[in-house]
């Protein structure tokens, strides 16, 4: 390799750790959907989009927390599960409790489950795969055990205005809680503490004897997941209504967000940002699918794929690196 292609050959391995790979893909697959169906491009349609894809971007928002300091969490789905039959169950308690109090009740539920399940792999070095298992099998049997797998009571037009209202008449809120968490994230990031989750994912030895506290940075990103999955089951809740099943399959489909925007399995490297549109991407591909007539049945084979293929793809990407001894920094975003 000649010295002029070296810079070259830098630039465009940093592309593919930044996220360009995602959104070159999230681009072409909203041109897709432009072309397949004309009308997508429509003000209503196209926030109608975004509103259903608010609870994945955020889902993936906070996984990626987690991800991106080397820890899984597969409680996520459950956590919306659980959230959207609670606000049910105590609504059907207390028919007149103000909208605002049980979604900040279904916050701190929400933190404190993260809580547990980060205090249990920091302190007793349970493996975060393992803690979150378990965490998601307890919060289904709960919920299967209190409902009798038939959820009681409904979701008052107050509290589901998050979900399905609009502001100003024509902006869903649901977009506006997406954009917010969207850019308190970033702002996350890009603070020391985010610099700090980045260090513990890319060397947890490394970062302990610099200072960092590991085991409180990775037990505060189990709390945001779990707080960004209850936000998710206020938005879902209010879109789709009561279901016992209402969070099923989301904590795979935001880890195959966070896998597709290049966020790295094991962490230390990879962007919030690109973690946030790969969700979208993941969405628009769904919608791309069911406007081809291909069976909803194959999401979770689509899924996989995508997982697959994108950790083996940066796997090679990386090993090549390391065999030319051609490390380059910056290669950290957030």
């Amino acid at each position: 390799m000649t010295t002029a292609q070296a810079p070259a050959r830098r630039r465009a391995l940093r592309a593919l750790t930044t996220g360009t790979p995602v959104y070159l893909l999230l681009v072409v697959l909203l041109a897709a959907l432009a072309l397949t169906d004309p009308g997508f491009y429509e003000p209503d349609r196209f926030l109608a989009f975004v509103k259903r894809a608010a609870p994945l971007v955020i889902l993936a928002a906070g996984q990626y927390l987690v991800i991106v300091c080397g820890e899984f969490d597969l409680s996520v789905g459950a956590i919306v599960t659980a959230g959207v039959v609670v606000a049910a169950e105590l609504y059907g308690s207390f028919p007149a409790a103000p909208w605002l109090l049980v979604t900040a009740v279904l916050l701190l539920a929400g933190a404190l489950a993260g809580l547990v399940s980060g205090l249990l792999t920091t302190l007793l070095r349970v493996p975060s795969f393992i803690t979150t298992l378990g965490m998601m099998l307890i919060l289904e049997g709960a919920v299967f055990f209190w409902t009798g797998g038939s959820p009681h009571g409904s979701l008052p037009a107050e509290f589901r205005r998050l979900g399905r209202g609009t502001a100003f008449g024509w902006l869903p809120w649901a977009v506006l809680a997406c954009v917010v968490a969207g850019l308190l994230a970033v702002r996350l990031m890009r603070s020391d503490f985010g610099r700090t989750l980045l260090a513990t994912g890319d060397s947890e030895r490394a970062a302990a004897l610099a200072g960092v506290r590991v085991a409180r940075a990775r037990t505060i990103a189990f709390v945001l997941s779990g707080v960004a999955a209850a936000l998710a089951a206020v938005l879902v809740g209010g879109f789709s209504g009561v279901s016992a099943q209402a969070g099923r399959g989301y904590e795979f489909e935001a880890i195959t967000a966070v896998v597709l925007g290049g966020v790295v399995l094991g962490g230390g490297r990879g962007s919030v940002v690109a973690a946030m549109a790969g969700a979208f991407s993941l969405q628009a591909l769904f919608t791309l699918l069911n406007l081809q007539g291909v069976s909803g049945a194959l999401e979770s084979t689509v899924q996989g794929v995508i997982v697959i293929a994108a950790v083996a793809i940066g796997a090679a990407d990386w090993s090549r690196l390391r065999r030319r001894g051609n490390r380059f920094p910056g290669a950290k975003t957030s």
